[in-house]
């Protein structure tokens, strides 16, 4: 009998380890992490403000088709950016955080938008298509560092 309770005592421990691990893993694995970050209310003023960060926000709303048609074209985005220093990419519900897409002049979905030190410096048209939203995203990063370089 001792041997048995020894033995399960073993595999639990075993198994609680192994869970251990695997969440700590998911945790500390970089792919798991969210690369898209949700802007509300509360959070979207101070997170376009942050020093030296761009940030590349798409504006939605949950019943639009065409927001629907992007599928994961914002994730995929998010994915293709992680590991660029200083760019950023948010998205804001537009039915749940109505007053920041009043005052981000919102009027049609989806909406892209890049945002340095808290105000917006362009507006995305282009393809909704990864390779030219990354292309643009970079391209106005190194507009706003070239300004900022100058300015000093």
């Amino acid at each position: 009998m001792d041997l048995v309770h020894s033995h399960h005592r073993r595999r639990s421990l075993l198994f609680f380890l192994l869970l251990l691990f695997f969440f700590f893993f998911l945790s500390a694995c970089p792919g798991s992490r969210a690369e898209v970050i949700t802007l509300t209310e509360e959070t979207f003023s101070d997170k376009v403000k942050e020093k030296d960060t761009i940030w590349f926000v798409q504006f939605c709303v949950p019943w639009c088709k065409h927001c629907k048609n992007l599928g994961t074209l914002w994730e995929d985005l998010g994915k293709t950016m992680e590991g660029e220093d200083e760019i950023e990419i948010g998205q804001v519900d537009c039915s749940t955080s109505k007053p920041v897409c009043t005052k981000a002049d919102i009027h049609s979905y989806p909406t892209f938008k890049i945002f340095y030190d808290g105000e917006e410096i362009a507006k995305y048209k282009g393809p909704r298509q990864v390779e030219p939203l990354k292309q643009f995203v970079l391209d106005e990063a190194d507009k706003a560092a070239r300004a900022k370089v100058e300015a000093e």
